[in-house]
């Protein structure tokens, strides 16, 4: 890690002139919500500035050190909170303070970098987009951070030319999908021996190049990013010698190179989440300093290399779910003497150690699969374990069995997509992370220890009652994340909640529970997220859990709920999902005070009433916020942090999809298959963030407003099954991203625009309204602007035009009312259902003969 002399201030230092007034230019393009550059006055020395050091002997500013800590609160959050962080534009005169050697920006929401030409003449009329990126070489500066600006787009980096001296850069974070010419750009800086680049939106890596002119790197991070290439000749042809390489989460793909490459000082490869096949080279497993390898989650194959235990200096091996064949013993860790981490599961390797062997290592964590059908023997020598993992196992567990005992002494146990023959009733789990989901787990659930903070059951087959979990006895509950859903539980909630007051996430979705939310379920103050859902609890939603201030989450779908929808469900809110139960009464008013509200979905209940106009004071739907922030909870566990997701379930598009990792990015409202009445309020449309919006099969009337062509992000569009009329308007070909419309069975006339991606959807989207024309449909469209015709008409056919709509419509609706009355008479004539049947069939196909007749003698009529 990069190091350098950061002098402190002294009172007899007076600032420079010029370095004082570009920091005012910063400090001016800057917004500062917090405070931070409340020191900053011209009328003090820059030297006492907040985060500015001077060198001692020549008074120039050395220093720039403004970090925005990243705020990571325990539990439910979104991750990155920068409220309260410095924003605004970065001035490019920055780099051209004479003698800074440290600029410290990171974690901050800056949104650009800015130039004044006015006040940095030194800076040539070279442009970056709109911003300068060749000014004279007059920086020292060796340490650049501007990394955790998640908001900030940089178009290119050509401006680091001027800065040449750069020995560390960390950008990750930052916007960088426009610079295509990085990796020359930062070969040219001879000193640079640290580079990050995570996050940074990099889809290119410059695989045709052969060779790139880094002559000090040591260290190259380039993990999550959106690289589509093969890994590049010039990444194995490095003359430095590199030490730590991180290619993780990315689409790299094919093998690694036969040849050995410039590694010798290689300590830490990282290449898990990729496509990167074919077998492991020699070379790897010839590296004597290498200590981290992580190849997991690749599709590399073949036998895993016998002498990758002669690699004595490996601290973690990591190579989960990849396509490893042949057996695995004892051979492969021979010398492994400092291996700390071992993590190794592949469908087609056979684990077959030794009973009696002792291995030359203890391990902190391990995770194996597939194994038994009882655990390694050897495992039970490793006394400094603090995590243990098995995937894919067919594991048996006999009653009493030493196993538990063994593992309560874990911090985190995970046991997933097993096999799992064991009765865990009488079991008690002490670790504190604990995942046994995704097995065939049969029998009562469990016990558990004040010590748990993470019990994840999920996806077994556990049946019974929660009282024996819930409702023993316990001095003080750390549990803070409760998941027991797809399971065969049954009974009712029990009223034991208030032993569990640490909770911050429940979910119990999906099994056989039935009743009412008991009261005490009010008394979690720290609730965030609650799923009910595919149950059977009924009653009303109880005013206890307002009590839940913390509430974010509510989703108790496809149950049996009634009554009204809660008036005081919190206004920080992000998602209510409600939709299939019994739910009467009017959409509350106070939904629109819910300005952070990304999931409403009241759908398939009995509401009745308008839709509240106020719709758009839901400002996340209304005004764009760039966000990166992830939705879930974080743990540490013995200093690891672990990160669990949010999900739910949401209909879009006509179908059910999961939403995890971009929950957040979603803006749903559906309100569909209920008792609405009205016409759809021009506000409704007033969302130009909504990306899925539901309203069929209620009662609605009136036009589709025009204000539809705002929704400039809708990718999904469903108003079937109502009384809509008029013409479906121009705006709506605006919606570039509409990728699934439904206007069926309304009462739309005139025809379909033209000349748009309209004409993109099946007939099955237009179909019941039997006034409107135009493909996709096969009823074409008269001339003359009947039924919405579009031939343009001059000022003096006005009056011409009148009469001639009038008359169209006056033999229109004698056709119309004559079949009408003739069919009543005949409905009540024919008893016989098959003749019945038979002279309808006749009525449909005379009302169309009709309907033809009319409209070509309309035509020849106004011709």
């Amino acid at each position: 890690m990069f190091t350098t002399c950061m002098h402190s201030s002294n009172s007899k230092i007076h600032c420079n002139e010029k370095d004082k007034q570009i920091l005012l230019n910063f400090k001016h393009a800057a917004i500062d919500p917090s405070g931070l550059l409340s020191s900053w006055s011209s009328q003090k020395d820059c030297c006492h500035w907040n985060g500015v050091v001077c060198n001692n002997l020549t008074s120039r500013v050395t220093l720039l050190n403004l970090p925005c800590p990243l705020t990571n609160p325990y539990g439910y959050n979104d991750f990155y909170d920068q409220s309260h962080c410095l924003t605004g534009y970065i001035h490019m005169s920055l780099f051209q303070m004479e003698f800074l050697e440290y600029l410290d920006l990171s974690g901050n929401d800056f949104l650009a970098i800015t130039y004044d030409s006015m006040n940095s003449p030194s800076c040539h009329n070279l442009s970056l987009g709109n911003l300068p990126y060749q000014c004279e070489n007059s920086s020292t500066l060796l340490y650049l951070d501007l990394s955790g600006n998640f908001n900030l787009l940089i178009h290119n980096l050509e401006w680091l030319s001027s800065v040449s001296s750069l020995k560390y850069i960390d950008l990750s974070g930052i916007y960088l999908n426009m610079e295509t010419n990085w990796v020359q750009l930062m070969a040219m800086l001879p000193s640079l021996s640290e580079l990050y680049l995570m996050s940074c939106h990099l889809d290119n890596m410059s695989s045709s190049l052969q060779f790139a002119n880094f002559t000090s790197l040591e260290v190259l991070d380039l993990s999550n990013n959106e690289i589509h290439s093969e890994i590049p000749n010039w990444l194995f042809n490095l003359t430095c010698d590199v030490s730590y390489i991180y290619l993780d989460n990315n689409f790299l793909r094919g093998q690694l190179p036969k040849a050995k490459p410039n590694f010798q000082g290689l300590k830490s490869l990282v290449l898990s989440n990729n496509y990167l096949s074919g077998p492991i080279p020699d070379w790897l497993v010839k590296l004597e300093h290498l200590a981290y390898l992580e190849i997991s989650s690749t599709l590399f194959s073949g036998p895993l290399p016998v002498n990758l235990g002669n690699l004595s200096s490996l601290v973690a091996l990591e190579a989960k779910f990849n396509l490893f064949t042949g057996v695995v013993s004892e051979k492969h860790f021979a010398n492994l003497t400092n291996l700390k981490f071992l993590f190794l599961e592949s469908p087609y390797i056979i684990f077959d150690f030794d009973l009696h062997w002792i291995p030359p290592f203890q391990l902190d964590g391990v995770c194996l699969g597939p194994v038994g059908p009882k655990p390694p023997q050897w495992l039970y020598t490793q006394t400094s374990l603090k995590s243990l993992s098995f995937v894919n196992s067919k594991i048996s567990f006999e009653a009493g069995d030493k196993f538990w005992s063994f593992v309560s002494k874990i911090e985190l146990l995970q046991l997933v997509y097993n096999t799992i023959d064991a009765d865990l009733s009488n079991v008690l789990l002490n670790s504190s992370f604990i995942d046994l989901s995704s097995n065939n787990l049969k029998g009562s659930l469990p016990r558990l220890s004040s010590s748990v903070q993470v019990f994840m059951v999920n996806n077994n087959s556990l049946s019974g009652s929660m009282v024996p979990l819930l409702c023993h006895n316990m001095e003080r509950s750390n549990l803070q994340y409760l998941d027991m859903s797809n399971n065969k539980l049954s009974g009712g909630l029990t009223d034991c909640w208030m032993n569990w007051k640490s909770l911050l996430h429940i979910n119990l979705g999906s099994n056989d529970l039935s009743g009412k939310i008991p009261p005490s379920m009010g008394l979690l103050e720290n609730l965030t997220s609650l799923h009910l859902h595919e149950n059977n609890l009924s009653g009303d939603i109880p005013l206890s859990l307002q009590n839940c201030h913390s509430l974010l989450i509510l989703n108790v779908r496809e149950n049996r709920f009634s009554g009204s929808i809660p008036s005081w469900l919190p206004h920080n809110a992000k998602a209510l999902q409600l939709r299939s139960n019994q739910f009467t009464g009017n959409i509350p008013p106070p939904i629109c005070q819910m300005h952070s509200l990304t999931i409403l979905d009241f759908s398939d209940n009995r509401i009745s009433g308008h839709i509240p106009s106020c719709i758009n004071n839901i400002t996340i739907m209304v005004v764009h916020i760039p966000s990166v922030k992830m939705i879930g909870y974080l743990f540490y566990i013995d200093g690891t942090r672990y990160i669990i997701e949010e999900n739910l379930m949401l209909l879009m598009k006509g179908q059910g999809l999961e939403y995890v990792s971009d929950l957040n990015l979603i803006r749903i409202v559906d309100l569909s298959s209920n008792d609405l009445l009205g016409t759809i309020p021009p506000q409704m449309f007033s969302l130009p963030e909504l990306y899925s919006l539901n309203l069929s099969h209620n009662q609605l009337t009136g036009k589709i407003p025009k204000e539809i062509g705002n929704m400039r992000q809708l990718e999904s569009l469903d108003l079937s099954r109502n009384q809509l009329l008029g013409e479906i308007p121009e705006s709506l070909s605006n919606l570039s991203f509409l990728s699934y419309l439904n206007l069926s069975f309304n009462n739309l006339t005139g025809k379909i625009p033209s000349g748009t991606q309209l004409q993109g959807f099946g007939a099955l989207s237009y179909i019941g309204n039997p006034d409107l024309c135009g493909p996709p449909l096969t009823k074409t469209c008269s001339h003359d602007g009947i039924f919405g015709g579009t031939r343009p008409l001059d000022a003096d056919d006005d009056d011409d035009h009148d009469d001639s709509e009038f008359w169209t419509f006056f033999y229109m609706g004698i056709g119309v009312g004559f079949a009408t009355c003739f069919w009543g008479v005949c409905a009540a004539i024919f008893f016989n259902r098959k003749w019945r049947h038979a002279y309808f069939r006749f009525l449909y196909d005379l009302r169309d003969k009709l309907y033809v007749m009319v409209v070509t003698k309309m035509n020849k009529l106004f011709k």
